[in-house]
């Protein structure tokens, strides 16, 4: 990120359940590409850990029409995170491996965007902001001042 602080307002961040990068790959121009495309012009923030990366580029890597996709842009240095973050304390959400991603939206008050229902399901039991791609373009487009709360 570039400039002085008051520049301009700081980016939303959000974490990617590795769902909504394998969605975009076969579908580009639908939500799930369009927060792809925010995420390298800069204008929205992947916030990602080991964990999730490594995850991401495993069940990228299986699927032979996205083997080859160029996943690495999106994981940018300067966002990721090196804090600790509890899976444990997210053992409500049935599957053990999509507890990482909760875990990390919130140790860092990102938005968590996914398609998992078991994430999805959850939305009630968690402070958590778990939203779709759809619904996550669709805060960011709200007119400002409506009853829309804002992302993150």
């Amino acid at each position: 990120m570039s400039g002085t602080a008051g520049d301009a307002p700081p980016q939303p961040a959000v974490v990617l359940d590795t769902n909504v990068i394998v969605a975009a790959g076969f579908q580009p121009r639908s939500a799930a590409g369009w927060l792809l495309d925010a995420i390298r012009e800069g204008t929205l923030r992947l916030v990602w850990d080991d964990a999730t990366r490594r995850e991401a580029e495993r069940i990228v890597g299986r699927i032979p029409p996205l083997a080859r996709t160029r996943i690495d842009e999106l994981y940018k240095p300067e966002d990721r995170y090196e804090g600790t973050a509890d899976p444990a304390a997210f053992a409500f959400v049935e599957d053990a491996d999509d507890r990482k991603f909760l875990a990390l939206a919130a140790a860092t008050g990102a938005v968590l965007v996914t398609l998992d229902e078991h994430l999805l399901g959850v939305r009630e039991q968690t402070s958590v902001r778990v939203v779709t791609p759809r619904e996550y373009r669709d805060l960011l487009s709200a007119p400002r001042g409506s009853d829309t709360p804002p992302p993150g």
